[in-house]
């Protein structure tokens, strides 16, 4: 069975293929065909990336006229050229597509159909930056594999049994009835990790409580329980919750409105602000990266130290409440860029928590691996470092339908 899998942003685009038989492996395979289009790097121009095996690229910048045919032409490097590991697109069996918001509707992942792309349309209003792009994938690959389904696999769903007092702002409810709600992110990310750790651990999912901590240039946690999302720190939209590395996170509303009363400021500079210039960034004046804040710690750079010791302040206030809906914690789960290797964010985060019986072999927490337990053997808790395969998760996701066709 051949899963074609798309996860469409706004700056950029990765696919892959993964060529499966009738039972999932164990453990994630390497997908068949890589590619990727960026066109964040030169004003203009998209730049294609294909992996090959042997750690080799092939790389092209083509003028960005339309955003589907730079779609089109990578996937057609699926059965053209040297890149080609298919003779033709009908060899595609299922397709699989990374979409942000699936609102109160979309539970679980979905076969496509025009009912589920206009709903998909209706809820831009709550992702007006993602879903109209992941639309424009779907609709991109129907036109070149004809009648292959496809399938919707929702960032918000995992999310989708949080408790009314969980969700619930303390908002006239008239506003809630709209559709104001926390949704929660990072779900794909959340709902592997959960499987993950619980092979990890050799235990069933629904006999752990797990946080698991997705910290990028996004960053969320996820409280799970028999192996649901019970809380997460992302609320209606991804701004909420932890300091990222160019969001501010959760901050006090008032302080919105005083800055709405200011003269040079509108809505979309307020936007602008919280999104792209606040977080890591605004704090350290430096970058949303936290390995030159790191660099400029070293050197010296007291931003630069604030930025740092806001951020593992955030994330270890985020992770106590977590655990206080919880009511307990068998593992802390890190992954994602930062998670899986910030060796400094780690360890800052756990170190409030010994009173738990955390404690953290800082051996091993030096070490870079995929998939380890970095906790000393007497520690009551488990520290996971997962590497984050969604790609791997939305594959999933299409193996169980074509299995079970709902």
């Amino acid at each position: 069975m051949k899963i074609l899998v798309l996860n469409t942003g706004s700056s950029s685009l990765k696919s892959c293929l993964y060529d499966l038989g009738s039972q999932l492996p164990d453990n994630p395979p390497e997908p068949i065909w890589e590619a990727m289009i960026d066109w964040s790097k030169h004003t203009g121009y998209a730049e294609i990336t294909v992996k090959l095996h042997q750690e080799k690229n092939i790389q092209e910048e083509v003028v960005a006229n339309s955003r589907t045919e730079i779609i089109q032409r990578m996937l057609a490097t699926l059965w053209e050229g040297e890149t080609a590991v298919i003779h033709s697109p009908s060899e595609i069996d299922v397709i699989g597509h990374r979409v942000v918001h699936g609102g109160n509707k979309y539970q679980q992942s979905i076969l496509i159909d025009a009912e589920v792309k206009q709903t998909i349309t209706e809820l831009a209003v709550f992702a007006p930056v993602h879903n109209p792009v992941n639309l424009e994938g779907i609709e991109t690959t129907e036109k070149i594999f004809v009648n292959v389904p496809q399938i919707a696999v929702f960032d918000t769903a995992f999310h989708a049994h949080l408790e009314p007092a969980a969700y619930t702002y303390a908002i006239p409810m008239k506003y809630t009835h709209q559709g104001i709600r926390r949704y929660g992110f990072h779900g794909i990310s959340h709902q592997y990790c959960r499987d993950r750790a619980a092979k990890l651990l050799n235990r069933p999912v629904t006999d752990l409580r797990l946080i698991t901590c997705h910290i990028g240039n996004g960053c969320s946690l996820a409280a799970i329980r028999n192996g649901l999302s019970i809380d997460t720190t992302m609320g209606f939209t991804p701004l909420e919750g932890l300091v990222m590395g160019s969001r501010s996170g959760s901050i006090d509303a008032g302080i919105l409105i005083h800055l709405l009363r200011q003269p040079d400021m509108d809505v979309e500079k307020l936007d602008r602000l919280l999104n792209r210039e606040s977080g890591l960034l605004g704090i350290s004046g430096l970058s949303p990266d936290l390995r030159p804040i790191l660099q400029a710690i070293a050197e010296g750079n007291s931003q630069a130290q604030l930025a740092f010791d806001v951020y593992v302040h955030s994330l270890r206030s985020h992770i106590g409440s977590m655990i206080a809906s919880l009511g307990g914690l068998d593992a802390l789960v890190f992954t994602a860029g930062v998670g899986e290797n910030s060796p400094e964010v780690r360890a800052a985060a756990c170190q409030n928590f010994e009173f738990l019986g955390l404690q953290l072999d800082h051996l091993k927490n030096q070490q870079r691996g995929r998939d380890v337990d970095i906790a000393t053997e007497e520690s009551k808790v488990r520290v996971l470092v997962i590497h984050t395969q969604e790609d791997w998760q939305i594959a999933c996701e299409c193996h169980g339908y074509r299995q079970s066709p709902k």
